[in-house]
């Protein structure tokens, strides 16, 4: 055994241990009182631990093929740290790899200042003052929304979670709900604290007051009562997807914008974030992000359309099993989904092609789908079986969607893994709304097959975010660029 490499990976560890706890108050400072994001190579470093940033870092192994090390991105941070910053989404790995590659022999202080010039313009904010969010419903979605926009206040001039709207229980609704937000069978434990206050009827997650308003029908709320207005409501329930239902919403004093999480009908935009958010106009209030599927497959789609033609196509998923779903055989409207959603596979429809025609009008009749819902309770699979324009290579296929999800506009919605072992539990709490697995990744000419994780809960959750953070204003600039 050789004792003294083993002592050094020990003492390697401790001292890179020990940079990264000095880093975690200046990125603590500079999200809150600056409203600095700080990421490496898109992996945010904002409410991590020490180990969360260390892994961020080992990550971006797999895209630079060389280490990046805290040892050298902790002097840029501190050269970061000297300065007025605006607020701004800053990526401290590739700002690093730049001064290494262009900076070498200058001061590093001076590159930096240089290069974040755009945003070294004072402390301001986004907003003149905070954007109200209220939750229609709170079931699996409505709680992950929760959890996000809670992470998500910094110093609490951004969006606002101030209510969710609920159907009155039994006489502990108030404990049961705020148990059911700190504690998550799929997701984890809430990372935070979370009480209640009684008199108010409201949960308390890190400091943010949420209301719990029992109504049963949408426009008997007046949201105004409460302290609430201008608010985006976030309708979680599927259970109105048409204009006519939705509109029911802005009837409710207080209420300025509403956002459906599901396919909306009719001529609601379907918002696919990253791909046609062009149709996010002022002059209209009502929105659909889609489905989670939908979000999956269309950036990555998008992005093989645009490099390579997609002349047509099939998209299989095996989803998890939903709720709509039994857990035993029993009777069910729908055929086949009355069978024991955890026992078997079961083969159902999926409207995915109709809603990336719409997302992707240039893909209209291009694309057939199916889905197969499986015995797991989150994160699904895409499978795209797409015939293109070009003979393509598989290495030129995978290294153009390893590019994509680093440095492009889609690099938010789509993520990359080159993992032989990876396995859909890997991917539970993705921000991502999906993840190419490039493994398995199939080339035969013109024809591709790609395979696509995604998390149906909360990478979905954090697309529908994405979304209201951009209806409220709150797109931040990001840099280098």
């Amino acid at each position: 055994m050789n004792l003294k490499k083993q002592e050094h990976y020990f003492v390697d560890w401790k001292q890179r241990e020990e940079i990264a706890e000095a880093m975690l108050p200046i990125i603590g400072r500079l999200y809150r009182d600056h409203g600095i994001v700080i990421t490496v190579y898109g992996r945010s470093l904002v409410h991590g631990s020490i180990v969360d940033i260390l892994k961020a870092h080992r990550f971006a192994r797999q895209i630079l093929e060389n280490e990046l090390s805290v040892r050298d991105t902790f002097p840029v941070l501190q050269a970061m740290g000297s300065l007025d910053l605006a607020p701004t989404r800053i990526d401290i790995g590739k700002l690093t790899v730049r001064y290494q590659s262009q900076g070498t022999g200058h001061d590093l202080t001076a590159f930096v200042r240089q290069e974040l010039a755009k945003a070294n313009t004072g402390q301001t904010s986004l907003l003149s003052e905070p954007r109200d969010v209220v939750l229609y419903g709170f079931g699996r979605i409505g709680r992950l929304l929760a959890r996000i926009l809670v992470d998500k206040a910094g110093g609490g001039d951004k969006l606002r979670l101030r209510a969710a709207v609920v159907r009155k229980g039994d006489v502990d609704d108030l404990m049961k709900r705020a148990s059911l937000l700190r504690r998550d069978s799929v997701h984890g434990h809430f990372n935070g604290a979370i009480t209640v206050d009684e008199e108010e009827n409201a949960i308390i997650a890190n400091g943010n007051m949420i209301r719990l308003i029992y109504a049963s029908t949408l426009d008997e709320i007046d949201y105004t009562a409460y302290g609430i207005n201008d608010a985006i409501l976030i309708d979680n329930t599927g259970k109105w997807r048409d204009r006519k239902g939705l509109d029911r919403h802005l009837q409710a004093k207080g209420i300025s914008k509403v956002v459906l999480t599901a396919p909306g009908k009719g001529d609601i935009p379907n918002i696919v974030f990253g791909v046609n958010n062009e149709l996010l106009t002022d002059d209209e209030n009502i929105f659909s992000a889609a489905s989670c599927t939908t979000n999956a497959i269309v950036p990555v789609l998008k992005a093989i359309n645009d490099r390579y033609g997609v002349i047509s196509g099939h998209v299989e998923t095996c989803h998890s099993y939903t709720n709509d779903q039994n857990l035993i055989d029993n009777y069910h409207d729908k055929h086949r989904r009355g069978r024991s959603a955890a026992l078997n596979m079961v083969i159902t429809e999926t409207g995915a092609a109709s809603a990336i025609a719409k997302a992707l009008p240039e893909l209209t009749g291009r694309l057939t789908g199916n889905a197969i819902r499986v015995p797991t309770p989150n994160v699904s699979l895409a499978i795209l079986n797409l015939t293109v324009t070009e003979k393509v290579s598989r290495e030129g296929l995978n290294s153009y969607l390893r590019d994509i999800s680093l440095d492009s506009p889609l690099q938010n919605q789509i993520d990359y893994t080159n993992s032989p072992e990876a396995v859909s539990s890997d991917f539970v709490g993705s921000i991502h709304s999906g993840i190419v697995d490039s493994v398995s990744t199939i080339v035969s000419e013109d024809r591709i097959v790609l395979y696509v994780w995604y998390d149906n809960e909360y990478g979905y959750s954090s697309q529908v975010v994405r979304l209201v953070q951009n209806m409220a204003g709150l797109e931040l600039p990001v840099l280098p660029v």
